[in-house]
C-alpha cells in the first residue's frame, strides 16, 4: 500500500516544520525553534529546486548555526526565575520547637505564624528539643531545616 506514497520533498519539510513546531508548543523551554527554522530554510531550498542532499545540508547546518548562535542570547532574554512567594518569610526567622526535632527518628516539628511545619535539623547528629528556639535555615519541599 505504501510502495505507492510518494510525497514531494516541499511538503516533506512543511510537515517536518509542523512537528517541530508542536514539539516547541508543547515543551516548556525553546527545544525545536531551530529545527523550525532550519526546516523551512529546507524548504525555500525545495520550492528553489535544490537537490535533495543540498536541502539536507541547508536543514543541518541552519539549525546548527541558529543554535549556537541564538541560544545564549536566548538563555539570556527569557530566565526562568524562581519567584519567591510569602513562604520565604520564615527563612531567617526565630520559631519554637513544638515537637523535638531528630533527624535519626525523622521527628520534629515548630511553629510560625499559626502554622505548624515539619522541621529537621541543619546537621544530623544535632537535636532540638520541645521549647527551644531556632532559626530557620531554608525549606526543602515541605519541610524546614533548622539551625
Amino acid at each position: 500500500m505504501l510502495e505507492n506514497f510518494t510525497i514531494s520533498m516541499s511538503t516533506f519539510w512543511i510537515l517536518l516544520f509542523i512537528i517541530f513546531l508542536i514539539a516547541e508548543a508543547a515543551t516548556a523551554g525553546l527545544v525545536s525553534i531551530w529545527f523550525c527554522a532550519g526546516s523551512l530554510l529546507s524548504f525555500a531550498a525545495a520550492k528553489a529546486g535544490a537537490a535533495v542532499y543540498i536541502q539536507i545540508i541547508v536543514f543541518v547546518v541552519a539549525s546548527v548555526a541558529l543554535f549556537v548562535l541564538t541560544r545564549p542570547f536566548v538563555k539570556n532574554v527569557i530566565k526562568l526565575k524562581s519567584e519567591p512567594t510569602n513562604l520565604d518569610r520564615i527563612i531567617g526567622q526565630s520559631v519554637v520547637v513544638t515537637e523535638k526535632i531528630d533527624n535519626r527518628a525523622d521527628t520534629g516539628t515548630i511553629k510560625y505564624d499559626g502554622k505548624v511545619w515539619t522541621a529537621r535539623s541543619n546537621d544530623f547528629d544535632v537535636t532540638f528539643e520541645k521549647g527551644d528556639f531556632v532559626t530557620v535555615d531554608r525549606i526543602e519541599g515541605v519541610k524546614v531545616i533548622v539551625k
